[in-house]
């Protein structure tokens, strides 16, 4: 896993002081496995913001293993533990960035949604794509200008208007240019509020037709952006936008800065969205591709 793996680790430096600390004191002092072991351990779940319901789950996938695999030995729980754990983040259908594709990037003002796409740009753009951004999130003059900002540290291209704008129109514009410069990747900033459902639903449909009228070929994503430090808030705010629009996936950022890392495990379990990326640092290189076996890793 190399560098990839050491900068999660650094990245994660609050979850695991909290989480792995406290696993490893559970382990330490374990002698047999037993009930009063998994209370313990879900306990630890739960103090570390996964989430009641989440955490009761994830013992008793824990507890299945045991049992199936008749481990007996404390010393083999944890290895036991981070399996589960990895499970339980998996993806039924990976993420596929094959081929053309259009991301629609969704969540309100202060979560990192402009920064990220900036990141996902730069890293698709490293990946040897053409990328194309659109700054469909008209309501505020500094989501274009932040973007803008974006767009030339990662070298790409963007397509925009002015604050205000109809952002169903500034996406037209933007398809017409991904189609004319045979780009790989069209990623749109939008819908930075949600004071208004309705306004926010039509908004967000008009721009799903126009792609679909468009570019009816290319592969699209909606992601939903979310404040990894607002633990099960984040949660509350996808349920928000979740009830209005389609969602594929979730870029969650700013893990860097909190303990409350175990948020991860409850998203995925009340959401039932994949996390496909995580914010682990400022620099633009600090957003990775979610892999859950390395996160169990380093959080256990």
């Amino acid at each position: 896993m190399g560098s990839l793996f050491d900068k999660l680790k650094e990245g994660l430096a609050k979850t695991r002081d909290s989480l792995t600390d406290k696993f490893n004191e559970v382990f330490g002092l374990a002698v047999t496995i037993d009930d009063d072991l998994y209370d313990e351990l879900e306990e630890v779940l739960i103090t570390s913001d996964v989430g009641y319901e989440t955490s009761v789950d994830i013992i008793e996938r824990l507890k299945k293993k045991v049992r199936t695999e008749h481990i007996s030995d404390v010393a083999l729980l944890k290895d036991a533990m981070r399996d589960v754990l990895a499970e339980y983040m998996e993806s039924e259908e990976p993420f596929d960035t094959t081929g053309p594709m259009v991301i629609l990037v969704i969540g309100v003002n202060g979560v990192g949604k402009t920064t990220s796409i900036g990141k996902l740009a730069h890293k698709y753009r490293a990946d040897g794509k053409k990328v194309i951004l659109a700054a469909a999130d008209t309501f505020r003059a500094a989501a274009i200008d932040q973007l803008e900002i974006w767009a030339k540290r990662a070298g790409v291209e963007i397509v925009k208007h002015q604050e205000g704008s109809d952002p169903a129109a500034v996406v037209f514009d933007a398809v017409q240019a991904f189609k004319a410069r045979k780009a790989d990747v069209l990623i749109c900033d939008t819908a930075g509020r949600l004071h208004n459902k309705k306004n926010l639903m039509n908004e967000l449909e008009k721009i799903n037709r126009v792609i679909d009228r468009e570019i009816g070929d290319a592969r699209k994503y909606s992601m939903i952006v979310l404040d990894g430090t607002t633990g099960q808030n984040a949660i509350v705010q996808a349920r928000e936008f979740k009830s209005v629009t389609n969602l594929d996936g979730i870029i969650l950022t700013k893990l860097d800065g909190t303990a409350k890392g175990g948020v991860v495990f409850s998203i995925k379990q009340t959401l039932d969205l994949p996390v496909l990326y995580i914010g682990v640092g400022e620099g633009i290189d600090d957003l990775q591709e979610f892999d859950p076996k390395a996160f169990a890793q380093v959080v256990i």
